[in-house]
């Protein structure tokens, strides 16, 4: 019986060295692709932070309560652009995941076979995006956009969906960087998967020096990007504590965004993805 066991863990690594080799996922891409999302991430947040807060566009309607549009405008207008972006094929790709994929058509656009990288099925379906969507709404927007209203409410929806689709994609992606750290060391993780033992695998998963490197990254960024620049340069804006009105997007705040948000839910993501590892 043991050496059947033996012979299986040997068969299950070599097909996953063999996965390993044709995905082309390893740490170093994996990192890339999430430095890459920062950038999209800094440069959404100061493109709503231009709007104020425009209240009206979270309010549902009195004249559609109870009817089938029982919603915000801002969340009509999600769901909207998730159906015409699914029909041009958007959710094909499994790094993509819809706020409202009860509300996703069929795609009418060519079918594309992203075979780059493959999670593994039994738990590709985890994401978090009910949670970005609450704390998006209900946390983090009141600390970035200022208190008005210009009646911009379409652009201001449009806004807050390019930074909802920026947040799910970066901390969905912890699927992905669980897939490659399994792969990495799966005899401590397939150990403390057996066991279901969250607490381990948050400490295989996490690790503080890196967690802070990314934090500090992200805020010089919100930085350099929201600096207003002139035919002779950028204008002198100080340091990170200098008062927002000197950027376009407080860095402080994109440096919180990270802190309590993005990496612990990614790391969500990623211990939940690996409970399902060995399904």
């Amino acid at each position: 019986m043991a050496s059947l066991y033996t012979y299986l863990l040997i068969c299950n690594a070599t097909l996953l060295l063999l996965l390993h080799r044709c995905s082309g996922l390893s740490l170093d891409t994996v990192r890339d692709f999430l430095t890459r999302e920062e950038d999209t991430i800094v440069f959404s947040i100061i493109e709503r932070a231009e709007y104020p807060l425009n209240l009206p566009s979270y309010d549902v309607p009195a004249y559609f309560a109870g009817s089938r549009h029982d919603a915000s405008f801002a969340e009509l207008f999600v769901r909207e652009s998730e159906a015409v972006q699914a029909k041009a094929g958007r959710y094909q790709n499994q790094e993509e995941i819809p706020f409202f994929p009860f509300r996703v058509p069929f795609a009418l656009s060519p079918p594309y076979n992203f075979t780059s990288v493959k999670l593994y099925p039994a738990a590709a379906f985890v994401n978090v995006n009910d949670e970005i969507w609450s704390i998006y709404f209900n946390q983090f927007l009141s600390l970035l956009a200022k208190n008005g209203d210009d009646g911009n409410y379409a652009a201001t929806a449009a806004s807050d969906l390019v930074c909802l689709q920026a947040l799910s994609k970066r901390i969905n992606y912890g699927r992905y960087v669980a897939e490659v750290k399994f792969r990495g060391d799966q005899q401590n993780y397939i150990t403390s998967i057996r066991n279901k033992d969250k607490d381990a695998l948050m400490k295989l998963l996490s690790s503080e020096s890196q967690e802070d490197v990314v934090k500090r990254r992200v805020q010089k960024k919100a930085m350099v990007f929201g600096q207003n620049v002139t035919s002779d340069g950028p204008v002198e804006t100080g340091d990170s504590k200098s008062s927002q009105a000197s950027f376009k997007a407080d860095p402080s705040l994109v440096y919180k965004l990270y802190d309590q948000w993005v990496i612990p839910l990614t790391k969500q993501v990623e211990v939940e993805y690996l409970l399902h590892r060995l399904d």
